[in-house]
This record gives C-alpha cells, structure tokens and sequence, in this order.
C-alpha cells in the first residue's frame, strides 16, 4: 500500500512538473532568441534584394528550405504569403510566412506562423557599400514555454545559428557566381 502511495506521489510529482514546463508563459516572461547574420556581397543592393525576398531562391541558398509554395516566383509585397517546408536544428515542419514590411532595397521582413502560433520574425536589411552589398538577416523567436526556452539555450539555438551563418555564407557565394545557382 506504502509503495502504492509513494508511486501515486511520484506520477503525480512529475505530471505537475511536465505541466509547468509545458504552460505557456506569460508575455513577460518569455525568452526571447535574436539571431543576427551579416555578409559582404559584392553585387547591387537591388540584385540582393530581388533575390533573398523571392521565396523560390531560398532552398538554393538556406538548406533548411526544403520547399516553398505559394506566391514564389517574384519578390513578395506586404500581405503577401508563402508556405516553407524547412528542417531548422533537426525539426521538419511547415511555416506560412507573410510579408509585413518591404522597403525596396533596404529591407523586408517577414512573420511566420507555424499551426497558427507565432513561429518567429525574419528581416533583411540591406546597405550600399562602394564594392557592394552589405547584408543582414535577422531572425527572432520567442519560447512558448518553459520546456522550449529550456531546449533553445541547451540544443536549438547553436544549431539554428550554425545553420543561419551557413546560409548566409551560401548566399553570398551564390550571388557571387561562386555556386553553381541560377538567379
């Protein structure tokens, strides 16, 4: 009966413990992840800026887009959607992106939305250089709960951070002819 009891006692323990982790978090409270990415390409900054805001390009330069459907064929307007197949630190899933800002060519930005939550913010900025481009990517994403912050500061945000310095890094070389990709 004893051991009954203390099992009951742990079950319970612990469902209260996962139930914490998993409560969404008050606005307040919750962690949010800014990840900044920067590269000097040397191409116009309207060349830079057609490319990265046409959502067709963005599996040839970011492989953790796997697909897009959707308006992709031209450089998105505010109001405008696409739907992104992505694998991000080892998560396949699928995000509607809508545009929110486009200031041709010095920046765009976009909202994701993943099960209708809020999944995270992307923002371009692009600045004129004598020889160039200079490029920023910005992503920002806040942690639903607990359990999530808790994961991103462990695992997510290093890999995600790899990830996004990887495909800023590509889509320098690509713009740049040094990858083999068609504008």
């Amino acid at each position: 009966m004893k051991t009954r009891r203390s099992l009951l006692a742990a079950l319970l323990a612990l469902a209260c413990a996962a139930a914490i982790l998993l409560l969404p978090l008050p606005a307040q409270w919750r962690d949010v992840t800014r990840i900044v990415n920067v590269a000097a390409i040397a191409r116009p900054d309207t060349v830079v800026f057609d490319y990265v805001s046409t959502p067709a390009n963005w599996p040839v330069w970011h492989r953790s887009s796997l697909a897009v459907a959707g308006a992709v064929d031209h450089s998105l307007l505010p109001g405008e959607q696409v739907t992104e197949t992505f694998l991000v630190a080892g998560r396949r899933g699928t995000v509607v992106w809508t545009v929110v800002e486009r200031e041709r060519p010095v920046a765009w930005t976009i909202e994701g939305t993943i099960d209708g939550r809020q999944a995270g913010t992307v923002r371009y900025t692009l600045t004129p250089m004598r020889m160039g481009t200079l490029f920023e990517r910005e992503f920002v994403y806040t942690a639903p709960n607990l359990f999530f912050a808790l994961t991103n500061r462990l695992l997510l945000r290093q890999r995600i951070e790899a990830e996004s310095a990887e495909a800023v890094s590509r889509l320098r070389a690509t713009l740049e002819g040094q990858l083999a990709a068609p504008l």
